[in-house]
């Protein structure tokens, strides 16, 4: 179907594809795995002739053997969506936040035919349903922010499938979505392969997943195929000294020098919680039904309680949607719960404000999912880092400036990058600059949302490390929020299984990991991706 040959790309003179060669057979699921910056992506970019300015190309695209390199622009107008498609990594922003998701399928549709508005809606209906969005549940006339994460990523598929395509490019489909979506969204696209033949290169940074539903794989590191073919033997033998360390990487676990701190000896020794959260309830209000009535409003959390120590590491997990991320604000004192009390510290997050709250926040801080989202792209890392020491005005400009540095140094990280931007840091060293900002007021607490789930494994794995080392080293208290639960299995002593806004399940990860008691725990460790099992099932 597709056959790569001798690609080159260089962009401003900066080489970025180095003598690339792949192919995808007919029906066929090709896996392209590798770092950050390894050029999964502008491979992928190139097939499509979607590549930045100042781009200079070589080499052979081969698709149904016609060399689409030579194709001019009018051409490869028809060539995209009707021969090639391409799902993005971030639904939200691929998609159009001001058309409805039905104008959207309808608009793909539109390219390749001259139906008529009734013919696309109907093609678009039909097309949506064949994804998981029957129109009953899921209307045309729906914007995309009114949709989960998984299902905005269904309506992408739909409009890559909408022109039935030879080959389908999806590239990292699944990294922002918790493990049981990811699942389905990996087995809509391997349904989508067996039902239609069609191609499909899936880009991956997890071993475990491609491991799971492709056929061939391709190794690359910094523009170059370094390892390739069937995706069994390639990750059974781990001939390539860089595929064993991918595959070393993705099951990594940090080493620890001191026993978990579990809650049921921390009570027995008569330690007192550092924060201790009461029977929180945070009700949402909903659209009126009338101008005097309204619908019963949304409970995102439902009577939740737990207790946290000093040097505990608590892991919160759960599909989305299910009151993760509001416990959280929670916990921050960013939001109040409608009914219950927050205790941290002494202080009632509930119900404090003015200077008490300056205080509280000044033992509490919080690592984000995204650290190039949350720092503001003009100023420099000084300025970023220091932000919280807003909190501490006595502090002198000298005294800020020794705070970052020392900041810097326990993340691994030098005065050099002092006056530089976070563009010009790569995703690991942002979060990094990320953690170095959350530790600059010592805080009691620290809330970890996903911190790892957009790094690659081998970057993710330097995270891990430096998390479970800082805990060590300053004695700090994490409640870590992902739905990776090899990240929580690796760096938690106990976890919380939340489902429909409730914890299900709260024990030591080993125990619940094991042998999960509730529903929502099981389909969690069922969905998980795993690189050992995942090639124990195949058949070669």
């Amino acid at each position: 179907m597709l056959d790569i040959k001798n690609l080159t790309l260089s962009i401003s003179g900066t080489p970025i594809l180095n003598d690339v060669n792949l192919s995808v057979g007919a029906g066929k699921i090709l896996g392209i795995v590798g770092e950050s910056g390894s050029g999964k992506s502008l491979t992928a970019l190139s097939t499509m002739q979607l590549l930045p300015d100042g781009s200079a190309i070589d080499g052979e695209i081969l698709l149904k053997g016609k060399d689409i390199l030579q194709a001019n622009e009018e051409e490869m107008q028809r060539v995209r969506g009707q021969e090639i498609s391409m799902i993005f990594q971030e639904p939200m922003t691929a998609l159009n936040p001001v058309h409805t998701i039905g104008a959207q399928v309808c608009e793909a549709i539109r390219n390749s035919t001259d139906l008529s508005k009734s013919e696309l809606e109907t093609r678009a209906i039909e097309t949506l349903e064949k994804v998981g969005l029957p129109v009953s549940r899921f209307p045309l006339s729906r914007y995309p922010h009114e949709l989960s994460g998984g299902q905005r990523q269904r309506v992408m598929i739909a409009m890559a499938c909408a022109q039935q395509p030879s080959l389908m490019i999806a590239d990292e489909p699944t990294t922002a979505l918790d493990v049981t979506l990811q699942a389905q969204i990996l087995n809509l696209l391997r349904s989508i392969v067996d039902e239609t033949g069609m191609s499909l290169i899936l880009i991956s940074h997890d071993l475990a997943v491609v491991a799971e539903v492709t056929d061939d794989i391709v190794v690359m590191r910094n523009g170059e195929v370094l390892d390739a073919g069937p995706t069994g033997d390639v990750l059974r033998k781990l001939n390539h000294p860089y595929t064993a360390q991918l595959a070393k990487a993705s099951t990594h676990v940090p080493q620890r020098n001191s026993a978990p701190v579990l809650s049921a000896e921390q009570k027995s020794n008569g330690s007192i919680p550092i924060l201790k959260a009461r029977d929180i309830v945070r009700d949402y209000p909903t659209a009126r039904k009338s101008l005097f009535q309204r619908e019963k409003p949304f409970r995102a959390v439902k009577g939740v309680n737990f207790e946290l120590f000093k040097g505990q590491s608590m892991g919160l997990v759960g599909e989305s949607g299910c009151g993760k991320s509001t416990l959280a604000r929670i916990v921050l004192g960013l939001d109040k719960p409608t009914s219950g009390n927050v205790n941290f510290l002494g202080h009632d997050l509930a119900n404090v404000e003015g200077e008490e709250m300056r205080q509280a926040r000044r033992n509490v801080q919080v690592v984000f999912q995204d650290p190039f989202a949350s720092f503001n792209p003009r100023h420099r890392v000084e300025r970023l880092v220091s932000e919280p020491l807003y909190l501490e005005p006595e502090l002198s400009k000298s005294d800020r400036r020794d705070r970052v540095r020392s900041a810097l140094s326990e993340v691994g990280m030098n005065d050099t990058a002092l006056d530089k931007y976070p563009h010009e840091f790569s995703g690991g060293q942002r979060q990094r600059l990320a953690i170095a900002r959350a530790l600059i007021t010592r805080p009691a607490l620290i809330v970890a949302d996903e911190p790892v789930s957009a790094l690659d494994v081998s970057i993710r794995a330097q995270v891990l490390d430096l998390l479970a080392d800082l805990r060590e080293r300053l004695d700090l208290t994490y409640l870590f929020i992902s739905h990776d639960l090899g990240v929580v299995r690796a760096i938690c002593d106990e976890v919380m299984v939340m489902d429909a806004g409730e914890i299900v399940e709260h024990g030591p990860v080993t125990d619940v990991f094991t042998a999960p008691k509730s529903q929502a725990a099981k389909e969690l460790v069922d969905a998980t991706p795993n690189l050992e099992r995942a090639l124990a099932n195949r058949v070669d």
